[in-house]
């Protein structure tokens, strides 16, 4: 009998598996890891935005992974996700902190994700293309919650009692991190590549949490790139992933951000409003770098003449912030600092004023290809007439562009 007691109470300590701490640390983050790579590599990339085909073998075992670790259903995740795109920052978004507010999306944000699955009209609106065969009808998303008490006795039989706590850390992985961070703090907080028409922001650019996620502001500018980093010095590793299942046979990427070519210097044509057209974020995030350029020049000058802490000297650092931004993302209590900069300076008065007509060349839809082409031109002769260094290079580099 005190054998059996023994040997129970050792069970209950140490589980079959009678790991360490740090093993037990080690087991934790591996798993919870496999979730990540499973949500963004299975239901994020392939399934919602058709980003890359996986193969069977890879699909499955995400399928059946996603069924124990966490109990969401594909189809529910990628209609919940799919309409955030098709509605983001509006009411109708499932999860915008624009909108909900971000302690409601961090604290909330699983609540949401289960209030939205409810929503009959979603679901069929937005799963078109999810898996449909009989384990799926069947079992995944039939029990969905039997899968997750499935992982929880496996973690206390392998584990003891801490398998519970093990457990419970999986279970709030997913909500913690996809559903509050990268839903909340990810259209909040963070720095932005690409002026995307949302609220979208990159939280890190180097991170292995959440396996490239926190590249967010990449991802809603380019939603059906299999690939989120687009800078030197970003991270994803999820597109590590992604490129050894490539080396297996076991995926095929079917698209990744457009990269703008540049060739030889000639006069703007149809190729190269194809080419700004098609890659206008990128255009536009180089056009940036020359306003907050002349922003940090004239901030330069005022320093030297020693008002650095003039009104004049705050307008300018608002202007640097702001001033490469579209005008509707502008908060309304910056936009009065902001004119008296523009007023002070006509260099970046100009800058700010072309780039509003630039960006004018793909969103009229009004307007013949001929005519878009005619305006590019002129747009570029001015440009190179101003006598501004930054329009000047930034003319020049535009019309090297090709499609």
């Amino acid at each position: 009998m005190n054998e059996f007691l023994d040997a129970l109470l050792n069970w209950v300590a140490n589980g079959l598996a009678d790991f360490s701490a740090w093993q037990l640390v080690v087991y934790t983050l591996v798993v919870t890891h496999i979730t990540i790579a499973a949500v963004t590599i299975f239901l994020h990339r392939s399934q919602a935005h058709r980003a890359l085909d996986l193969g069977p073998i890879p699909s499955h075992l995400f399928r059946f992974w996603l069924w124990l670790t966490t109990g969401m259903v594909t189809r529910e995740w990628v209609a919940i996700h799919r309409k955030h795109h098709a509605k983001c920052e509006t009411e109708e978004d499932p999860h915008s902190p624009q909108t909900r507010g971000l302690r409601k999306v961090m604290a909330e944000g699983a609540e949401l994700y289960r209030a939205e699955a409810k929503n009959a009209e979603t679901i069929a609106k937005y799963s078109r293309g999810t898996p449909d065969d009989w384990i799926e009808n069947n079992l995944y998303s039939k029990y969905s919650w039997q899968g997750v008490a499935l992982m929880l006795i496996i973690n206390v039989t392998l584990f003891g009692a801490i398998g519970a706590t093990i457990w419970a850390i999986q279970m709030a992985w997913i909500p913690f991190w996809a559903a509050g961070v990268i839903n909340g703090i990810g259209h909040y907080w963070g720095y932005r590549n690409f002026e995307a028409p949302d609220a979208s922001t990159n939280l890190t650019p180097w991170t292995l949490i959440v396996g490239g996620e926190e590249l967010h502001n990449n991802h809603h500018t380019y939603p059906t790139s299999a690939k989120f980093s687009v800078k030197p010095y970003e991270f994803d590793i999820g597109w590590m992933y992604i490129r050894g299942l490539e080396m297996l046979g076991w995926a095929k990427v079917r698209k990744t951000a457009p990269k703008l070519s540049l060739g030889e210097i000639k006069p703007a044509d149809a190729r190269t409003l194809e080419a700004l057209i098609a890659n206008r974020y990128e255009v536009m995030a180089t056009y940036a770098r020359g306003l907050k350029g002349a922003c940090a020049a004239e901030l330069a000058r005022i320093k030297a003449e020693g008002g650095k802490h003039s009104e004049r000297f705050t307008q300018f650092k608002l202007a640097k912030r702001w001033l490469h931004r579209d005008e509707d993302r502008i908060p309304a209590n910056v936009q009065g600092e902001l004119a008296h900069a523009r007023a002070a300076s006509p260099v970046i008065d100009k800058l700010v004023t072309m780039r509003e007509e630039l960006r004018q060349l793909w969103t009229r839809t009004n307007v013949s290809a001929e005519q878009l082409v005619a305006d590019l031109q002129a747009w570029c002769r001015r440009a190179e007439e101003s006598g501004i260094a930054e329009l000047q290079a930034f003319s020049m580099r535009l019309r090297a562009a090709h499609a």
